[in-house]
């Protein structure tokens, strides 16, 4: 794959909020890569000054760090006010999760796509997976709680394989949305290292070309933490272009605690967003794919409050609280919307 640093300029924006050491590590990966962002904007929403404080003792080069005052705190409007502060020569524009860690190839492998897929306007990075995956022969036949893909296979997991007795299950392939959503996300595109097309992607390993934001941005309806935004994001960017995973292009998500909501803000986001998303894509929904989408959701509700009850998750109580809630005012909260 041809050197596209002299090519192409590009830049990174990191939004965060009370990660500093997350920060450091996914600053340190950046360091290393082989091909570096000719930018890299930090936007940091956290109360205290500690992420900028570590920063200040390293030196990593083109870095830029903006402090957000509180009309510009919560992941989409960080994002929003990332692009406008971008240098106006990149061409690309990378968002990664501040609690990512990159492989040494990262940029190389993303930023080639562009260059290998000439209609893209959005490309996604892959979240590695250890131990989930497996390759197989061609004579492999998957298990009734297996997905296979391109000579590999994983398990289904038992809320998809409980889906799939139900006729529930997604009837679309990784990355993009059947007409009850919940469809199968692009974790569940297998590690061949190829590129994959997608209608949408996880928006902390992901890229965009900038002309993009001229015609869409980030919906600030996603408040704070965000849930779906990206989803959001993408759905609307691919009816103006192609987007496409990667799979070459891996990170290591580090799943760090800290800086996320309570699990009964988190569970009412699961199902509002959830929905804000499904009717963006399907705003004339038939009524089967409506039942379909009330009695998925109502079932991973169940299920939260079997893992809280039975399971020793204490907090999925909550998250199922919030689920119930969010069910309970859909339709008065989204009403002014759709």
């Amino acid at each position: 794959m041809e050197d596209l640093h002299e090519t192409t300029n590009f830049s990174l924006i990191v939004c965060t909020y009370s990660r500093a050491d997350s920060v450091i590590q996914l600053m340190d990966s950046v360091a290393t890569q082989s091909l570096y962002p000719n930018e890299i904007l930090i936007i940091d929403a956290s109360e205290d000054d500690r992420t900028e404080g570590l920063l200040s003792t390293k030196n990593y080069k083109s870095l830029l760090y903006y402090k957000v005052a509180e009309k510009n705190k919560g992941l989409t409007k960080q994002r929003n006010f990332g692009i406008g502060n971008a240098n106006l020569s990149s061409e690309i524009i990378c968002f990664l999760d501040d609690d990512i860690v990159l492989e040494e190839d990262y940029f190389k492998n993303l930023m080639g796509t562009y260059k290998l897929k000439p209609g893209a306007v959005a490309v996604g990075g892959r979240i590695v997976e250890n131990g989930v995956w497996r390759e197989t022969t061609e004579t492999y036949k998957p298990g009734y709680d297996e997905f296979e893909k391109d000579g590999y296979v994983r398990k289904l997991g038992s809320r998809n394989v409980l889906r799939k007795k139900l006729g529930l299950l997604s009837n679309k392939p990784p990355g993009f949305m059947p007409e009850f959503s919940h469809g199968f996300s692009t974790g569940f595109l297998p590690p061949t290292g190829k590129i994959y097309p997608v209608e949408f992607f996880m928006g902390g390993v992901s890229s965009f070309r900038r002309e993009i934001f001229e015609k869409v941005k980030f919906s600030e309806y996603f408040e704070g933490y965000g849930l779906y935004e990206d989803m959001d994001f993408c759905l609307r960017a691919s009816k103006l272009g192609e987007l496409y995973v990667n799979t070459s292009a891996r990170v290591f998500h580090l799943h760090h605690e800290s800086g996320r909501p309570d699990y009964f803000r988190y569970g009412k986001m699961v199902v509002q967003n959830g929905y804000y998303v499904w009717k963006l894509k399907y705003p004339d929904v038939k009524l089967k794919s409506q039942i379909k989408w009330y009695l998925i959701t109502i079932l991973l509700t169940v299920i939260r409050l079997k893992n809280g009850l039975f399971d020793g998750e204490k907090i999925a109580v909550n998250d199922f609280q919030g689920r119930i809630k969010a069910l309970l005012t859909l339709r008065s909260r989204n009403s002014k919307i759709f």
